[in-house]
């Protein structure tokens, strides 16, 4: 069964106070497959009021993932875009994937995800290339309104520690969780940042994906999300 979120988390009762980090970009840049970013807590109501306190607009509950032991809320970032805040869900045992969301007190980036023009020519393309990958495989996620929403995936074997996206190609008689979710955001900024990025960057041309690859000492998201109240940043 499904539970109502509240409306602020136990981060204001407390009065504790997440702070975001300040992250740099050299360019301004969204990847035109973006479709959602995934951001990580250990409490969905933290998550919330996290991302509330710095951007101004409140998450809405989006349900659960029946077997996969989640659940998320969801906001709009502009255009085909949204941001999924995801934690465990306490009527559920076990999480099928991300176990560290257990102890991520601190929100942080988890993943991303990007969309194909097709997920079937996209299996194609990687097999044919000999990328190992899993799927596509079909999900589901039931809404408080009683709706299903209907998607298919497909996971690289080997993702970078999630620097890679995992790819989703929606059903046609679901509606895109971007269309309804609260708005007033924009994703303003996302890069991918590694150590040997001119290799990544290689990677992302097979994909055919266009997100910016910048050098760094370590493996890391970052995304930047602009509000009504303030600017938000994150990374993995």
């Amino acid at each position: 069964m499904m539970q109502t979120i509240s409306r602020r988390g136990f981060l204001f009762a407390t009065g504790a106070a997440l702070v975001a980090p300040r992250i740099t970009f050299s360019a301004d840049k969204v990847p035109t497959y973006l479709d959602h970013i995934l951001l990580g807590c250990d409490d969905l109501d933290r998550g919330i009021a996290f991302v509330e306190t710095h951007t101004g607009v409140l998450a809405r509950f989006g349900g659960v993932h029946p077997g996969r032991g989640t659940r998320n809320a969801l906001l709009a970032l502009g255009g085909r875009r949204y941001l999924e805040i995801i934690a465990p869900d306490p009527q559920q045992s076990t999480l099928v994937r991300w176990p560290e969301l257990k102890t991520m007190s601190d929100p942080r980036l988890l993943t991303w995800a990007a969309h194909p023009d097709s997920i079937d020519t996209l299996a194609k393309r990687l097999r044919d290339a000999r990328v190992a990958f899993e799927g596509p495989t079909d999900g589901s996620r039931s809404r408080p309104d009683g709706k299903t929403l209907h998607w298919q995936t497909l996971d690289l074997k080997d993702d970078r520690q999630g620097l890679l996206p995992f790819f989703i190609q929606w059903s046609p008689d679901s509606t895109h969780p971007s269309t309804d979710a609260p708005q007033g955001c924009n994703l303003a900024t996302f890069g991918l940042f590694a150590p040997d990025s001119q290799e990544l960057a290689k990677t992302l041309r097979l994909l055919e994906l266009d997100a910016p690859v910048e050098c760094s000492d370590k493996l890391q998201l970052r995304a930047r999300i602009i509000g009504p109240k303030g600017q938000l940043d994150v990374t993995s």
